[in-house]
């Protein structure tokens, strides 16, 4: 993936500060004017540098809109990010001195890292709200609150199954990350998903190393398998590399489903080469895609508009912008004093959650931490410069596939 490139304009204040010698990457952040809002300094825990960066260093400029979406709840939302540098000894000192130097309220997480962290906001009782992208940790640490819902890494789910299934795909073949527990697990949950829909899985590599680009022998791998498909849950610059060189080894793929990359990982964030990669990819999104023009979409629209951030969303700005949203509808039932406690109670009674309406007509049982069994995704297929919905797709939704587990990597 390319560098990451700054979308915002003058609006937003920022002011980068290194934290002695540990190399921990901090910003603090604020938009707008307080007026009568009630004070609120959030950390962001990301990994704005290093090999996770082209997935998840947007996640600022999602933070940035989020500030918008707080003001209309009565808050004057600031915000200390923590960079995880793509390093575990690194997320939990981030995670350490947003708590003990920063003293944040809670933390937004959108790292593929933040179960280094996990440990330490437990014992901390600090709340924390994000993206699930890492580890089991959010089903089982009762101060973590996934915006997706609780996600059960090992189970397999009958969505992306029947994806393939209705593309044509009969050969299948998935990579994921070995540093990664849920990475690792959702390669070999899109195999078996696969296999339950027909489909003849060729190939799969649950211990790709992080970041890699070094894609050759296995585009070889899946050539010599037969693979007619492929899916990889990884960060947009492994994906697209690995397309790139099946293209060159003359594999014919009727379908490329993507975990990440939708939206401006694209049209904004990809070189040259990547964005042409990415020419008739798939990307799932576990929201409403803006082409829908939802109410919904219309309102994250209106807000990075007025953060200043151009064109599409990335998915980690759509992460972030969730999980404040998330912290809010908790923040409705934590009383007048806030405190970890205080938030954690409120955001345990958050029962139905609907993503401020870009999960559409699918809310989730957030306070379902064992037995929720499905789940919806949204695709869109890049053409040109845009995407377009996938018939079908918007949403295409699953279930739970009883008696099927993965393992956890080891």
């Amino acid at each position: 993936m390319a560098h990451t490139k700054s979308r915002l304009l003058a609006a937003a204040t920022v002011m980068a500060t290194l934290v002695g010698g540990l190399g921990i990457g901090l910003t603090t952040s604020s938009v707008g004017a307080s007026g009568s809002l009630k004070p609120l300094n959030l950390g962001l825990l990301t990994d704005e540098t290093g090999l996770g960066a082209s997935g998840n260093a947007t996640s600022v400029q999602g933070m940035q809109a989020a500030v918008y979406l707080a003001k209309r709840a009565g808050y004057k939302l600031t915000f200390e990010v923590g960079d995880t540098a793509t390093s575990p000894t690194t997320a939990l000192s981030a995670g350490q001195s947003l708590v003990d130097q920063h003293h944040v309220t809670a933390v937004i997480a959108v790292s593929s890292l933040t179960f280094a962290a996990a440990p330490f906001f437990k014992t901390q009782g600090i709340p924390v709200v994000g993206a699930a992208e890492d580890a089991g940790e959010w089903s089982t640490d009762s101060n973590m609150f996934s915006a997706y819902g609780i996600v059960h890494t090992t189970e397999v789910n009958t969505d992306e199954g029947a994806y393939f299934k209705s593309q044509g795909v009969t050969n299948l073949g998935s990579i994921g990350y070995s540093i990664s527990p849920s990475s690792a697990e959702a390669a070999e949950d899109a195999g078996d998903s696969a296999k339950a829909a027909g489909i003849k899985v060729g190939y799969v590599n649950a211990a790709f190393p992080f970041g890699s680009t070094n894609v050759a022998p296995i585009a070889l791998a899946m050539k010599a398998a037969g693979v007619n498909g492929m899916t990889a849950a990884t960060d947009p610059n492994t994906a697209y590399a690995l397309i790139s060189a099946l293209k060159l080894d003359g594999v014919h793929l009727k379908a490329v489903l993507l975990a990440t990359g939708y939206g401006g990982d694209v049209t904004s964030q990809a070189s040259p080469a990547e964005a042409q990669a990415a020419q008739g990819v798939s990307f799932e999104n576990p929201f409403e895609v803006m082409e829908q023009n939802t109410p919904a979409t219309k309102q994250f629209a209106a807000d990075l508009k007025s953060a200043g951030i151009k064109g599409l969303p990335t998915q980690s700005e759509y992460n972030a912008y969730v999980s404040v949203g998330l912290l809010l509808a908790g923040l409705k039932g934590a009383g007048s004093t806030l405190t970890g406690a205080s938030i954690i109670a409120g955001l345990s009674k958050v029962h139905s959650w609907d993503a401020m309406g870009l999960f559409g007509s699918d809310p989730v049982p957030l306070s379902n931490r064992t037995n929720f069994s499905g789940h919806c995704l949204w695709v869109a297929k890049l053409k040109g410069s845009a995407f377009d919905l996938v018939p079908g797709a918007d949403p295409i939704c699953g279930h739970t596939i009883a008696g099927d587990t993965t393992a956890p990597p080891t």
